[in-house]
């Protein structure tokens, strides 16, 4: 395992950076490395104890690195995912699950075809024609699990965390949910036929029932809103700050998306 980075508390309005410890690193690699050190103290505990640990996971860019120490890990020093139990946040909705485009196949491609993870134990939330139902359903299997152990969160650059966009509650629950333009922008590219319009997504009150809170900002492009998230009071405008309550919250950034912040 990496040795600790050093860590800085900076307290936000209302005292929730007291709750949201912040973790600066030098760069993303230090990061993932540190993020990779705690699931697999996880999973080697709960591996020893005969119990599964139970991750929430994000796709996108942020958890790149940390999906490929994972892998790294399990070839080279024998992590096992044996006893590992995943739920990701999000999915797009209109996408079959072997679509390139789709969260399922983003995991697959990053982790689970990678790693000794059963399939009948990785989970995404199934958008169908009653997604109120697919929602239900979703969260039971959570409840069935025991809960979400350690989950990992991406911020994005307008604060909003797996498609809880600005203006989602603190009481959203697992809904169907519109893409904003600008998140549907983002992931152009991905899409030459049209970005998907709506997903399916766990909600503020799901993610803050995880047990413990990673959320990871790299790059010079996070830098104004890992800024915001850490001056401003909490606001449904910016969804990530509702979030600082968590007794085990962390938000790890690299120098260049702490560059709007008062010098380490």
């Amino acid at each position: 395992m990496s040795s600790s980075p050093e860590v800085q508390d900076e307290a936000g309005p209302d005292g929730v950076g007291h709750e949201r410890r912040l973790r600066r690193v030098p760069d993303v690699a230090q990061a993932t490395a540190a993020l990779a050190d705690q699931v697999e103290a996880l999973l080697r505990r709960r591996a020893a104890e005969g119990r599964r640990a139970v991750l929430g996971l994000p796709t996108g860019r942020t958890p790149a690195g940390f999906y490929a120490e994972l892998v790294r890990r399990h070839r080279e020093e024998g992590l096992s995912f044996a006893h590992v139990t995943t739920f990701n946040l999000d999915e797009y909705v209109g996408l079959a699950p072997q679509h390139p485009g789709s969260f399922q196949s983003a995991m697959q491609r990053a982790l689970f075809a990678h790693v000794d993870l059963d399939p009948a134990n990785t989970h995404l939330p199934r958008p169908r024609a009653s997604y109120a139902a697919a929602a239900a359903e979703y969260e039971a299997r959570i409840r069935d699990a025991g809960g979400i152990d350690w989950m990992l969160l991406g911020l994005g650059t307008h604060g909003h965390v797996a498609i809880n966009e600005p203006g989602a509650a603190l009481d959203s629950r697992t809904r169907l949910v519109e893409l904003a333009a600008s998140t549907r922008a983002a992931v152009a590219a991905d899409f030459p036929r049209g970005a998907p319009t709506h997903g399916l997504t766990l909600g503020l009150a799901n993610v803050l029932e995880a047990r413990a809170l990673r959320l990871a900002a790299f790059g010079a492009g996070k830098a104004a809103v890992v800024a915001r998230l850490l001056r401003e009071a909490p606001s449904t405008d910016l969804p990530a700050s509702l979030l600082g309550a968590h007794p085990d919250l962390e938000l790890w950034v690299d120098a260049a998306a702490a560059a709007d912040l008062a010098p380490a």
